[in-house]
């Protein structure tokens, strides 16, 4: 027979000290109240159920609550059970003059144009509720196991198809692994590299030292392409004898923002090819582009040298912690080893609520909408730009959710600071910078700029955001600021 208690409600842990059950039982809720463990408003377990647990008569749990209530500890009332009482909370005393604790911190910046982030306030909660309850009535009972390495195959099936269609992959669903984001791709890249005994991976000049250190963290040095007024000169691969593989973002490069030209695509192909390397295609926000036509993935140019990268963190959100992998097919076993016996993969539900949100077209539609509110985000930005900060040039804004703000040489650290009184988040694009970048040919390459994230703050924020950056720039220029932002 099913023990009775086990059917009780909420849980309530109390540890009874001294002889008396009663007083025990009350010496233990008032220093739970004290400390704070139980917080006002908490409700309590009913007398019944918390005599239950304790293996004590109903009776004394009754009066201990009686007695707790009429010293104001707890409340009772008919239909809202036995909860803690407001209390105030204790006077703490102030820290003396000159400690570490009584000096002024600079809070939380009031605006954030940093890149890398989409408008979280524009996630699509209605359609994907929606989409996730469609999905949990469909889903297998086998869907609440461990399950496949490579991830859920609704998900895998959805994306091949996707993929092909958005961004000119070859995929099957054999071939994609489903991860934790783009970086826990990367590591288990960089330790199937490492299994081959690849000593260097080849980065472009400019993008984020995070990716760089996990390729350090698998034992493998990271050299940098050069870069120049046409993007990542690819024709350097053939220079670097120990490089096994390249880590670039072709489609729009980071944080740049250019595509990789045509003959450099080619290049970096050939090497591969030649050399037996691999391609790592950081494919982070491709869907969004405004003033071109949409540069398809490398990854179709020979799907057998180019690892696809590809993420839902730019697209919806970067808490899902959704990414994929479009591998060689001599690559599936070698990444499936990486991974191990402890998985990685995202939660069964949430692959199978993004499956339903691709197959169902919410996903298109979603894109297709951001698409418009970036792209006048962008405009917005340009035009304020003009009108309050002319002289400064934008590169770097015919896709993507950010933009590349130039400005005259020695000047970026000073904006930088300016933009912090402001109470503006923001990074030049020297943070961005490899320290071992070589020179690049050709056109000159930007030394001093800004690396504009244009899609990160909320619409009630986003006219603060503006008058901070050009208040930003004025000040560091020693002009004044004059208009705002509508």
């Amino acid at each position: 027979m099913m023990d009775s208690r086990a059917t009780f409600g909420a849980d309530l842990h109390v540890e009874l000290r001294g002889t008396g059950l009663r007083t025990g039982l009350m010496d233990a809720l008032r220093e739970a109240v004290r400390t704070g463990r139980l917080a006002p408003g908490t409700r309590l377990p009913s007398s019944r159920s918390l005599a239950a647990d304790l293996g004590i008569a109903r009776n004394t749990v009754a009066d201990a609550y009686a007695e707790l209530v009429a010293e104001g500890w707890l409340t009772a009332q008919q239909g809202s059970g036995t909860r803690v009482a407001q209390r105030s909370a204790p006077r703490r005393p102030a820290p003396p003059a000159g400690s570490a604790t009584a000096r002024p911190v600079r809070g939380r910046p009031t605006y954030s144009l940093m890149a890398g982030t989409p408008d979280l306030a524009s996630f699509p909660r209605t359609e994907w509720l929606k989409a996730a309850r469609r999905a949990l009535t469909a889903a297998p009972h086998e869907a609440f196991g461990y399950g496949d390495p490579r991830g859920r195959i609704e998900l895998r099936t959805v994306l091949a198809d996707y993929l092909a269609r958005a961004r000119g992959v070859y995929a099957d669903p054999g071939r994609i692994v489903i991860c934790s984001g783009f970086a826990h791709g990367l590591m288990l890249m960089g330790k199937v590299l490492r299994g081959r005994m690849v000593r260097e991976v080849a980065v472009e000049s400019y993008g984020l030292d995070v990716h760089r250190d996990l390729l350090t963290d698998a034992g493998l040095r990271t050299p940098a392409l050069p870069f120049d007024g046409v993007g990542t000169d690819t024709r350097a691969l053939s220079g670097l004898k120990g490089a096994g593989a390249v880590l670039m973002t072709p489609a729009h490069q980071f944080p740049m923002g250019v595509p990789l030209h045509p003959d450099r695509r080619a290049a970096a192909v050939d090497w591969a090819r030649g050399s037996g390397g691999l391609i790592l295609e950081d494919d982070y926000d491709g869907e969004f582009r405004y003033d071109r036509r949409p540069v398809g993935a490398l990854q179709g140019l020979d799907p057998e040298r180019i690892v696809y990268l590809g993420t839902a963190s730019k697209s919806l959100a970067p808490g899902l912690r959704l990414a994929w992998m479009v591998l060689p097919q001599h690559l599936v076993g070698e990444v499936l080893d990486a991974k191990g016996s402890v998985d990685w993969v995202s939660s069964a539900l949430d692959q199978l609520t993004l499956a339903e949100f691709l197959a169902s077209g919410a996903y298109d539609r979603h894109v297709r909408s951001m698409r418009l509110r970036y792209r006048r985000r962008r405009d917005q930005l340009v035009r304020h730009l003009a009108e309050r900060a002319p002289g400064i040039r934008v590169s770097g804004i015919a896709a993507g959710l950010h933009a590349v703000l130039e400005l005259p040489p020695g000047t970026e650290q000073s904006v930088v600071r300016a933009a912090a009184w402001q109470g503006l988040a923001l990074e030049g694009v020297t943070r961005f910078r490899h320290p071992d970048a070589p020179p690049g040919d050709g056109a000159p390459v930007v030394r001093d700029a800004l690396v504009v994230g244009y899609a990160t703050p909320p619409d009630s924020a986003w006219a603060g955001a503006l008058d901070a950056l050009c208040g930003a720039l004025a000040q560091a220029r020693g002009l004044p600021s004059a208009g705002s932002a509508e």
